[in-house]
Parts: C-alpha cells; sequence; structure tokens
C-alpha cells in the first residue's frame, strides 16, 4: 500500500501543476469584491443558504424574465466582466432581460478550489435556483466558460434554453497539443471535453468564433459547430484574436443571438 501511494503521489503533484496552468483566479474579500460590484450597479447573488453564487443587478426586475447566465473565462473574476451587461439588448420582446456573472469557486470572494467538478457543480447550482423562477435560461460562456455551459447543458438539457459561446473551448487536451505538443491525456485532470458533451444537449447553440484566435484556436471552435447535431448559428470575427472580441452593443449580433436562441420576438 505504500508503495502504491507513492507512486500517486508525483501524479497528484502533477495535477496540481496541470491545473495551475489552467484556472488563474483573481481571489478577493467580499467587502472590497462587493463594493466594486456596487460600482457597476451589481449586488451579491446568493443560494438559498445564504452562500455567494455570483453577482446579479441590484435592482432586477420582477416577474418573468430572461436570464442569461454569464460563464466567464479562466483568469481573473466575474466582476471583470461587465461588457456582457451592456452588449444584450434590455428586452427580448415584452421580456425583460437580466444578465447574472456566476462567479466560480476559488475566484473573486467565492470559497473552494477551481476544479472541472467545482465549476460544474456551481453552474448547475446556479441554473437549478434560476429555475425556481418564471422565464428562459440561456448559458453565455467565454472560452473556458463555454466547456462549462456544454457540459453544464448536456447534464440537464430541459433546464437551458440556449448557449452562446464566445470563443468556444473545444477541449483541454486538443488545445494543450497545440501549445505544448503530446499532451497524454491522462495528465490532463480537467480534460472539458465540450466536443464530447455538446451533442448531447440538443437545444439551440450560437457560436461566436474569432478568427485570429491564438489561445483556443478558431478552427478548432468552428470544428466544434460543424460537428454539432442541434440547431446552430454561427458569427465569426475574422480579425479578433482570444482577448479583442468586439463586445459593442451596436453590434446586432448579441440581438440577433437572443432571437435565434430564443426566438424572434
Amino acid at each position: 500500500m505504500r508503495r502504491e501511494l507513492l507512486l500517486l503521489l508525483p501524479a497528484a503533484l502533477l495535477a496540481g501543476c496541470v491545473r495551475q496552468l489552467l484556472y488563474f483566479p483573481e481571489r478577493q474579500p467580499l467587502a472590497p469584491a462587493a463594493e466594486r460590484a456596487r460600482g457597476l450597479g451589481l449586488a451579491p447573488w446568493r443560494d438559498s443558504g445564504g452562500e455567494l453564487v455570483g453577482w446579479r443587478e441590484a435592482s432586477p426586475p420582477s416577474g418573468p424574465r430572461v436570464r442569461l447566465l454569464v460563464l466567464h473565462g479562466n483568469a481573473g473574476s466575474a466582476l471583470d466582466r461587465p461588457y456582457f451587461r451592456r452588449v444584450f439588448p434590455a428586452h427580448h420582446g415584452p421580456l425583460p432581460v437580466e444578465v447574472l456573472l456566476l462567479e466560480y469557486p476559488g475566484y473573486g470572494p467565492r470559497p473552494g478550489e477551481p476544479t472541472q467538478e467545482s465549476l460544474l457543480a456551481a453552474c448547475r447550482a446556479a441554473v437549478a435556483g434560476l429555475r425556481r423562477e418564471p422565464g428562459p435560461v440561456v448559458l453565455v460562456g467565454e472560452s473556458l466558460g463555454t466547456a462549462v455551459a456544454a457540459l453544464c447543458a448536456a447534464a440537464a438539457p430541459a433546464e437551458v434554453d440556449g448557449l452562446l459561446l464566445v470563443t468556444p473551448l473545444a477541449s483541454v487536451p486538443a488545445v494543450a497539443r497545440r501549445h505544448y505538443g503530446l499532451a497524454p491525456s491522462f495528465l490532463v485532470p480537467d480534460p472539458w471535453r465540450a466536443d464530447e458533451a455538446l451533442p448531447g444537449y440538443g437545444g439551440p447553440v450560437g457560436f461566436l468564433v474569432a478568427g485570429r484566435d491564438e489561445v483556443v484556436f478558431a478552427d478548432l471552435g468552428l470544428a466544434l459547430h460543424a460537428a454539432y447535431p442541434g440547431r446552430k448559428r454561427l458569427w465569426l470575427q475574422p480579425e479578433a484574436s482570444h482577448n479583442t472580441v468586439r463586445y459593442d452593443p451596436a453590434d446586432p449580433l448579441w440581438r440577433e443571438a437572443l432571437d435565434f436562441l430564443l426566438g424572434a420576438a
């Protein structure tokens, strides 16, 4: 038994190192994070037990509404993504639109450690909580968050009305092979296989691909779109890199995306 544990120890240490290459959280105590949120017109979003889930409108609209749950990339924290609140229209038909920012475990002031298991559990719990309120729920993923969205939606397809995947991540092993050459799958503790999960969702999916994406690579995102068997739509920003996607409220794609995912108002 002791020898088996010694053999497992290097693998466990290696898994921890690989996770440090995947997740780059910015941690912050709750008080300064809440103060920053107030400056953005946001307030802490808590679950029924009082635990922090993320951030939502300080004065959310009442009654039925569209909820856009933003699942951000692997760096910083949810409060670094206020641009998602600016680009979407305030209404979809008669329904107000509310944009909510999920905070991952181990990011910002939310306790825990970021892993595939913990991020996916946080997303599923957030969706379940939103489903207790009236109105459709759309997952808006960014980079790593697109894989969170794909796996979450595939786990409970009936709970998610649509996905918008911005700079989609096909899988960590596929991207790792591009960056580092041979990358055996067993060395990747959090594979985030969106390519395998997404067909299990079946609902409408929008893809926004950056044509010069040097992080998760445009051709992998285009292949993810091409392979999806459900209703889908592609938007391409040919000149954009991974971090220069245009979040312009005047760009019609954001309204087009809602119309595609939820039906034209």
